[in-house]
């Protein structure tokens, strides 16, 4: 499927260039019009990070989300400096149907075990942001791509697959903000070998063409932002072209 993407920052849509504060393109002060125009045109998920929250979890835009949730019926999953459980229990409040977790499953990964067993795995998207280097070695980046971690992709899916983990974001940096396309090689290894995980790719689609080579790879849906926003094609475009694809 097709998951448009909204990043918010005090209550402003924007897009960052491979995560920098400081490189951030303005569209606007109005999130909800993009929202329920993403419902109309056919979204069945959308996705939303409020990196206000991100950066500062005690400014996270949690009546804006109220907002927003309630204006639309389509499930709406929400990330965004998640680090406790009350992080957890104040967006599953807003009406989230599932919380994307990233930099913690990674540096607390007890603590997010538990989340697992407490919320179930339907709840959870692990959101995993590689750096892929000449061997091949696929980096697990966190704090908003500031530093790399220690841990492989494959070692963070395999920590979590005996506890349920089912959804799975997957970055590769390289690509974010590009518009150059998905790196499908990645997509088909990864799907291949976790056939169990529903895999969303994302970062890099600028054309309908990205996205007809992205269903063969086994991936479960697309994350979509930038193009969206710039108008490179329309939702039900993308859509079609996916279902055709």
């Amino acid at each position: 499927m097709i998951i448009p993407a909204l990043d918010l920052i005090d209550g402003k849509v924007v897009r960052l260039h491979q995560g920098d504060y400081c490189q951030q393109r303005d569209y606007g002060h109005d999130p909800l019009s993009y929202f329920q125009q993403y419902e109309q045109q056919g979204a069945k998920l959308l996705h939303l990070v409020d990196l206000t929250g991100a950066k500062e979890p005690s400014a996270r835009q949690i009546p804006l989300l109220n907002k927003l949730l309630s204006a639309v019926s389509i499930p709406v999953q929400v990330g965004g400096g998640i680090r406790t459980e009350e992080d957890i229990k104040a967006l599953l409040d807003t009406g989230a149907k599932r919380v994307v977790i990233g930099s913690t499953a990674i540096k607390q990964p007890a603590l997010v075990t538990q989340w697992f067993q407490h919320y179930g795995s339907e709840a959870i998207v692990l959101a995993l942001d590689v750096r892929i280097d000449d061997t091949g070695m696929k980096q697990v980046a966190i704090n908003g791509w500031q530093e790399n971690s220690a841990a492989t992709l494959e070692q963070v899916i395999e920590q979590y697959l005996p506890f349920g983990l089912k959804h799975v974001l997957c970055t590769d940096i390289s690509r974010d903000g590009t518009l150059n396309g998905s790196n499908i090689e990645l997509y088909r290894e990864i799907c291949q070998r976790y056939p169990q995980i529903a895999f969303q790719a994302s970062g890099g689609i600028g054309a309908l063409n990205d996205i007809a080579s992205l269903p063969i790879s086994g991936v479960a849906g697309v994350i979509i932002g930038r193009a969206l926003l710039d108008g490179k094609f329309t939702l039900t475009e993308a859509i079609q072209c996916w279902q055709n694809a």
